[in-house]
């Protein structure tokens, strides 16, 4: 019987490289975000090449009604979610506290923060039923430490972090895995999102080092979800070999 893996902001980066990942391992997934068209494109791919059912779900997880209907509202045969990844995530904005962009404050913790609170409440209840179930969250280095011009993204980072941690303890008695990765810097759409669109700005971040990769993610995920029901990986810093935090990193 095959498994089912929800994944969020699937449309791109991490959450398109999880998918693939977890449906070469012969998962059936539902896939959500926000670009129609690229979920539809990547549900083809997922079927023809793997032969797994894929369901896309276009959504803002910002939008809490959007969140609990889709996931009320599931076939019957997609209730049953064993591993929910809460990947959509955004950071918008490198500028000094008292210059920032409130509207991007407001998208971030949204995104970030509520967003995962939604879906991962949502999905619970299935999981709790069954007592069995894995959410594995996907955080940042930028959880662990605050750096200058991050001030919004690390806070809502940080939160993932707490939040993952305060899940790990309060469903501990469900018997359900809670898993927190936090990537250093991958090369994504991450920084073109985060400098709205500045093509120059965004490929400087990468310049010098052989940054992650959506890939490397994706198996470290997998990794985590497919260890023994008795094994739980809480937490885990991943970074490229040029960098050591969210301070150092060495460029040639």
């Amino acid at each position: 019987m095959f498994k089912i893996v929800l994944v969020t902001g699937a449309t791109s980066g991490f959450g398109k490289a999880i998918a693939q990942k977890f449906a070469a391992n012969k998962y059936n997934i539902i896939i959500t975000g926000r670009r129609t068209n690229r979920l539809e494109a990547l549900q083809k791919e997922l079927m023809e090449t793997y032969a797994v059912e894929v369901l896309p779900l276009s959504f803002d997880v910002r939008d809490k009604k959007s969140c609990f209907g889709a996931i009320e509202k599931l076939p019957r045969q997609w209730k049953a979610i064993d591993i929910l990844v809460n990947n959509a995530g955004l950071a918008l904005g490198r500028d000094f506290f008292d210059e920032a962009d409130i509207d991007d404050w407001d998208t971030m913790i949204d995104t970030n923060v509520k967003g995962l609170l939604y879906m991962s409440k949502a999905v619970l209840p299935s999981m709790i039923a069954r007592r069995q179930g894995h959410i594995i969250n996907i955080g940042s280095t930028a959880a662990k430490e605050v750096y200058e011009k991050g001030n919004a993204y690390c806070a809502t980072k940080h939160a993932v972090d707490a939040i993952s941690k305060a899940m790990r303890v309060d469903l501990l008695r469900h018997q359900i895995k809670v898993t927190a990765v936090h990537p250093g810097a991958a090369e994504t759409e991450f920084s073109v999102v985060r400098f709205k669109g500045n093509g120059e700005n965004a490929r400087k971040v990468y310049e010098g080092y052989q940054p992650l990769q959506a890939a490397d993610i994706a198996e470290i995920v997998w990794f985590a979800a497919s260890l023994p029901p008795h094994v739980c990986l809480n937490d885990l810093v991943v970074t490229c070999t040029a960098q050591a935090n969210s301070f150092y990193l060495h460029k040639d």
